[in-house]
């Protein structure tokens, strides 16, 4: 064969060689539970990563709503077949964290990987959630909420109310329900996650305990302790508020912001993540304000606490996979791919320099309130408003529902439902106490 066929046919090999290493991306799946515009959202900021690259391509996947996401990664996970990446909601983290073997701590794959990360970059409200006693992030915090307050500053102006003061305490609450109601208002008042704000999010904002160990974080034998007399006294007034038409339940998620954005309800409280579908949706004036308190309760407000969820690294991976999920963490964290996610959707900028990156661009003085989330969140935490990290969590948050349904309908006063969900609760954890010492 003469040298000059031989080149030929070794630049024909180099060609194809070359052309298959091109298509040779590692996959890196990414289960989630982001739907409609988030979802969108979703694929977008992937295409842009993947787009900003060659070595790494990640593949979203929507599996559902936050429930069915778990659930699917964990049996996949059981089955051989889990993702390198599955988006859990928070409250399904402490079960997340009992998986053994199930998953690999974030800043385990981001030392291995040599990529530049630093826990304090991140609002210690969220990072402090996802991070175990011994100071190490467990999972990557995507998009983090919290609960806020909203109201129609229309109907504020037709109640005699003034548009530019939120009430800023829960019996205020109650003295604009009555204007409002005077007035013709058919609901002053509504709430999307019922558990989430007035039990969970309530506690840390008034500095008290939700359940024992520091509601969780202190070990597996936790107990809850929910049905305080401060605690009651909240549901006894939104009973009260029930009984006289200011109140109106709309459902235990995310199905009550309709009743905002429709111009139903006056008053608002739920995840900082609504904000881009009330503002899409509302066809009045409204505005956002921090959760109402009670100012006889001394260290209150506190902070409030996340919502959302985090994006979990599975185990068993490849380790060209764990360098590729490190890059994309990477990428995620960056301050102007942070602030157009906030921007965006409403969920948190989870850093700081995202925060300052937005605040510079002049957003949150062209929309005010889009800021009050950070503000609930940006003071340094409690043992007693960390958050609540319980195990079987999703279960008893629909003993939660169940028990304050029956107290909305008549059927049961708030002492003895909360009596009774802590009870049941109690049985749930000891549950997951026994499972997780096996």
């Amino acid at each position: 064969m003469s040298v000059s066929r031989t080149v030929l046919k070794l630049a024909a090999l180099a060609a194809l060689t070359g052309a298959g290493s091109a298509h040779a991306a590692v996959e890196i799946q990414w289960w989630h539970a982001m739907q409609g515009a988030l979802n969108d959202k979703v694929n977008e900021i992937a295409n842009k990563f993947n787009a900003s690259q060659s070595e790494y391509k990640v593949v979203p996947v929507n599996k559902g709503n936050y429930d069915e996401t778990m659930a699917a990664g964990i049996a996949a996970f059981r089955a051989g077949g889990a993702p390198a990446i599955l988006q859990v909601f928070e409250v399904g983290t402490a079960t997340m964290m009992s998986a053994k073997g199930a998953i690999k701590p974030v800043s385990t794959v981001m030392k291995d990987a040599g990529e530049k990360f630093d826990q304090k970059a991140y609002i210690p409200a969220v990072a402090g959630y996802y991070t175990s006693s011994k100071g190490e992030m467990l999972s990557f915090p995507f998009n983090s909420s919290t609960t806020v307050f909203y109201y129609n500053k229309d109907a504020f102006k037709k109640a005699g109310l003034d548009p530019e003061k939120p009430p800023k305490t829960w019996p205020e609450v109650m003295q604009y329900s009555a204007k409002l109601k005077a007035s013709g208002t058919n609901c002053a008042y509504t709430t999307d996650w019922q558990g989430w704000v007035h039990l969970e999010s309530f506690s840390a904002w008034h500095n008290t305990l939700y359940a024992t160990k520091n509601n969780g974080f202190g070990g597996t034998d936790t107990r809850l302790i929910f049905n305080s007399p401060l605690h009651v006294k909240h549901i006894s007034n939104l009973q009260d508020m029930v009984k006289k038409g200011y109140f109106s339940y709309g459902g235990r998620k995310a199905e009550s912001q309709a009743k905002f954005y429709n111009g139903e309800c006056a008053m608002f409280t739920g995840s900082s993540a609504s904000l881009a579908n009330i503002r899409k949706n509302a066809k009045f004036a409204f505005a956002v304000a921090q959760l109402p308190y009670y100012p006889d309760v001394q260290g209150a407000p506190q902070n409030t606490i996340i919502g959302g969820a985090s994006l979990w690294v599975m185990g068993g991976k490849k380790p060209e996979e764990y360098k590729g999920v490190a890059k994309f963490f990477n990428y995620l964290s960056r301050p102007e791919i942070q602030s157009d996610w906030h921007q965006a959707t409403g969920y948190l900028p989870v850093t700081m320099a995202a925060y300052e990156a937005t605040k510079k661009s002049g957003y949150y003085d062209k929309n005010p309130g889009a800021d009050v989330s950070v503000q609930q969140m940006v003071v340094k935490t409690t043992d007693k408003s960390r958050g609540v990290r319980l195990g079987n969590m999703v279960q008893i948050r629909t003993v939660v529902d169940e028990e304050l349904e029956a107290v909305w309908a008549g059927k049961k006063e708030p002492k003895a439902a909360l009596d009774s969900a802590v009870a049941r609760g109690n049985d749930l954890l000891e549950r997951f106490q026994k499972t997780a010492r096996e």
